[in-house]
């Protein structure tokens, strides 16, 4: 140790290696700093050199590129439309683009150059549009697409009702049957693969934006990949796959169609017929929960007075659709189905029909024929029917006849010869000995009535003795009526009329069996005399309006009644007025008595409908109250009343101050869908041989001529001699099940081709080519009516005239605004709806499909049948509750649309190569190779 002036010190500890480098950096960084800001105090006072003349250039020539892009607003040449198309474009731009772009920069002209490129796709896309004409393709082409999808749907079906594979999932096996049946149909194209596989559908509608944005681009904004790229994906990912999947999904489809039809009320008779018809037990749970928590809410209100009993009403309208629901659910569960016409069959108490209104019923006769057939006696049912063509038109020609010799404009031995001619060739068809098959009848009356056609002029009651004998054979005889109505066809004709009753819910005063017999009571025509007498002033005028509407109860049962105010005035001046109630089965019995005498007024007085709950609410009787005094006015119509005068004395028996006396029982109100068609809907040989040409050889040879081919095949003469078909193509080797449904017109005929297209859809919709072609005619002639009482004649022009006013530019401008609201309301973009829970997506299936039963006309049920009726519409119901099914007519809906569009391209071959990537159209072409080696 050291010591220095006696003090002594310690040497200085060594100091770690990073503190002294800590110390130097710190000095460095510290020099550095002062010596940099020394240099740059220099360098602001002198000049840097110049830079390269190399990076200027590029950027002057950038700045002179920049000029400001100026957007015309125009787009289709209708302010209409492009009003509601800019602000579309401009809230598509702010939620879609803007909220990430400018994250990425503030410089707006790239999003001036989307819109102008959006803008120019859409005024090219205008443009093309305005150069097609749509009506055939919303006439023709839509309607094939959707008819030719039913009947691939209907295919797949029929399939799966033969399966052997009773484990699979049946969901799955339909499916595969579907698009097996589609390839067999399309035989170049399945479009499974792109239906059923998210990756295969994303390329596909790649694909298709791709060649999309090549026809409506520039070339230069086309060649710009990035921008091809990014608008293809936009339009397939952010535009058309999410439309695709909200037009495809079940839910949204039933809500729509609840929504179209929103209009109509629930209807009673529907709802409980489709409770009743239901397989899916989900459904029914669903509508008895929402039934418990109405009945939970209805007892749980603390009321009295006139309300308690409306309550108690509505409570019994629930416990009853409780139990149907339980009841069914029960059956489903157990395995045990009830086949309803077995059950019905053997019940044994069935409605009885008469012979005399088979025979004037279409579809009653329908079946009568499919009996008569197999019992081997056609040729007698058909010889009645052939007389009642020829009455009619003997007794036209002869009126005829007698208006030319007053006028003196023909002479009418042309049309004796005709006459006499028609009736030697039906003598010759069904009773000579050459006919074959020969009607049995009484020899004695053959040859006098042979000798009669030679010797005399022919009358139209030639025939009338051999064709009452006919008939009486026919009722009589143990062979044909009597084992007719012990026959499984009875059946099958009662629940096609709705005529069968439900043996579950029998009331207990259907003890022995109820006969129908046109007028159950037999009181009206007895009545109308009485009526007559006490009105006989013709002077008398009549005028009544429903004043008030309350809710009665009468020991337990609570209904509606209204006060219905009269007021008759006489030639004299005179007035008198008094009040009457009645309730709305009065009405209901009241409107059956006066369209069953008289037939017109079906056609014209429509009495407003029930309904199945709430019917003692007070809109609903104010609204019920509305509709009945529209009724009324409608009946007291001076137009009316002079048209029909007998009609007033059944009108004033109804407004008198009295107790209404029903001419009908509860059956026979009950069963008032029979008494319908029997009245309005029924077309029985008279009338519709009164549709035939006026040139008698022209009419009555063609009834010669099939009748004679009756008993070769059925049903084939009466459509030929009553009603013209839609022509059809020359049989080909390929079955037209396998075949497109258009492919059934003559391309050669192009008259009224909406309307026969139409037609042809109802023949997939209810599947009528296996019916009689009797039912068929009937059909074809019942819509030529509702369409011309509807449109007036011309039909034809009529429905060109709707697709142009659906494609106007104002509708056009409606249907982008509603597009703008429903994504946009309030210009927000709308957010996404969470999944509606199961139970709501259950009870809508069941509102779809009583909306879509109800609205069905009475008249389309009359004439085609109540049970064909349900069952085409619940296939059309059950078709778009599968989302695959549902997307294959998606894309044939767009497929047709771009076909339609770009006419000039080959769209066609080109959905045939996108669509050939699926298995199946591979299995298929292998198969047909190999059936044609083996041939």
């Amino acid at each position: 140790m050291l010591r220095c002036g006696g003090v002594s010190r310690k040497p200085p500890r060594p100091q770690p290696l990073g503190q002294c480098s800590q110390r130097g950096f710190a000095v460095t960084l510290l020099y550095g700093k002062i010596n940099s800001e020394k240099h740059l105090e220099k360098c602001e006072h002198s000049y840097l050199p110049p830079t390269q003349i190399g990076i200027l250039k590029p950027s002057d020539e950038m700045k002179l590129e920049m000029k400001p892009i100026k957007i015309d607003r125009r787009l289709t040449g209708s302010s209409f439309i492009d009003e509601p198309l800019q602000q579309v474009i401009q809230f598509a731009l702010r939620d879609y683009i803007q909220y990430w772009y400018y994250t990425l920069s503030e410089d707006d002209s790239f999003l001036l150059e989307i819109r102008q490129t959006l803008q120019n796709a859409l005024v090219q896309f205008s443009t093309r549009s305005k150069e097609v004409d749509w009506q055939p393709y919303f006439t023709t082409r839509l309607v094939d697409d959707f008819a030719t999808h039913l009947r691939v749907f209907r295919k797949a079906q029929d399939r799966l009702a033969d399966r052997e594979d009773k484990q699979r999932d049946i969901t799955e096996e339909l499916v595969d049957s579907f698009f097996e049946a589609e390839v067999e149909m399309e035989r170049k194209i399945c479009r499974d693969v792109v239906c059923t596989s998210h990756k295969d559908e994303e390329g596909f509608l790649r694909d298709l934006c791709e060649l999309l944005l090549y026809l409506l681009l520039p070339p230069g904004d086309f060649h710009n990949k990035n921008m091809r790229y990014f608008l293809r994906e936009v339009l397939a990912r952010g535009v058309l796959l999410p439309l695709i999947n909200q037009l495809s999904d079940p839910d949204y489809i039933n809500q729509f169609v609840i929504w179209m039809i929103r209009d109509s009320s629930c209807n009673y008779e529907a709802f409980m017929n489709i409770l009743k018809l239901t397989d899916k037990a989900a459904e029914l749970e669903a509508v008895k929960d929402k039934v418990l928590e109405e009945l939970q809410y209805l007892r749980s209100l603390d009321t009295a007075g006139d309300d308690i009993n409306v309550i108690k009403n509505q409570i019994n309208s629930l416990l009853f659709v409780k139990k149907v629901c339980e009841t069914r659910i029960q059956r489903l569960h157990s395995g045990k189905e009830v086949d309803a016409l077995k059950l019905a069959a053997n019940f044994g108490k069935l409605c009885v029909i008469p012979l005399d209104h088979i025979l004037i019923h279409n579809i009653a006769l329908q079946f009568f024929m499919d009996f008569m057939q197999l019992a081997g006696a056609q040729a007698e049912l058909f010889f009645w029917l052939t007389v009642e063509g020829y009455r009619v038109t003997a007794q036209q020609q002869l009126e005829a006849m007698q208006a030319w010799q007053t006028d003196g404009k023909k002479q009418p031995s042309a049309t004796k010869g005709l006459l006499k001619a028609a009736a030697l060739g039906v003598y010759e068809q069904y009773l000579s000995d050459k006919a074959s098959p020969r009607v049995q009848v009484d020899e004695a009356s053959v040859l006098i009535l042979g000798e009669k056609i030679q010797k005399d002029d022919p009358t139209p009651e030639i025939f009338d003795e051999i064709q009452r004998n006919v008939y009486e054979m026919m009722l009589r005889d143990e062979r044909y009526y009597p084992s007719f109505k012990q026959s499984p066809l009875y059946v099958r004709m009662l629940a096609e009329l709705d005529m069968l009753k439900e043996p579950s819910y029998r009331g207990s005063d259907d003890g022995d069996g109820e006969s129908f017999n046109g007028s159950p009571t037999g009181s009206i025509n007895l009545s109308l005399d009485d009526l007559s007498n006490s009105f006989h002033d013709e002077n008398m005028h009549l005028q009544a309006f429903i004043s008030d509407t309350g809710v009665c109860n009468d020991h337990g049962k609570t209904y509606a009644l209204y006060a219905i105010t009269v007021f008759r005035r006489s030639h004299d001046g005179s007035e008198d007025s008094w009040k009457t109630y009645r309730r709305y089965s009065d009405f209901h019995d009241f409107h059956m008595r006066i369209t069953e005498q008289f037939e017109n007024l079906a056609l014209i007085l429509k009495l407003p409908g029930k309904k199945t709950f709430n019917n003692m609410d007070r809109d609903f009787l104010e609204k019920r109250k509305k509709d009945l005094n529209a009724y009324l006015q409608l009946l007291l119509n001076p137009e009316m009343v002079k048209g029909c005068p007998t009609l007033i004395p059944y009108v004033y028996d109804f407004l008198e101050n009295k107790a209404y006396s029903k001419g009908k029982g509860d059956f026979a109100r009950k069963i008032d869908t029979l008494v319908n068609p029997l009245r309005s809907s029924m077309r029985n040989v008279s009338n519709a041989v009164k549709g035939l040409p006026d040139s008698l050889a022209e009419g009555m040879n063609k009834v010669s001529d099939n009748m004679g081919r009756m008993s070769e095949r059925l049903g084939q003469d009466i459509k030929q001699s009553i009603l013209k078909v839609p022509p059809l193509l020359p049989k080909s080797e390929i079955d037209p099940e396998h075949c497109r449904v258009s492919a059934q017109l003559d391309d050669n005929v192009d008259d009224n081709i909406p309307l026969r297209v139409m037609l042809l859809l109802m023949d997939e919709v209810f599947d009528l080519k296996e019916k009689n072609q009797w039912l068929r005619r009937n059909i074809k002639n019942l819509l030529q009516q509702l369409i011309r009482a509807t449109y007036g004649d011309t039909i034809n022009r009529k429905i060109v005239d709707h697709v142009d006013y659906l494609t106007s530019p104002e509708q056009v401008a409606d249907y982008v605004k509603k597009f703008r609201d429903s994504y946009w309301p309030n210009g927000i973009l709308a957010e996404t709806l969470p999944r509606r829970d199961k139970s709501i997506r259950m009870r809508t299936r069941i509102a779809a499909k009583t909306s879509l039963l109800g609205i069905m006309p009475d008249e389309l049920k009359h004439i085609i049948g109540a049970d064909t009726t349900r069952k085409g519409i619940l296939r059309v119901f059950d078709m778009f509750q599968y989302q695959p099914m549902n997307r294959r007519l998606v894309y044939v809906f767009l497929e047709g649309f771009l076909e339609t569009m770009f006419p000039q391209y080959k769209f066609p071959e080109l959905f045939v190569k996108l669509h050939s990537r699926s298995p199946r159209i591979h299995r298929y072409s292998q198969k047909l190779k190999s059936s044609s080696l083996k041939r």
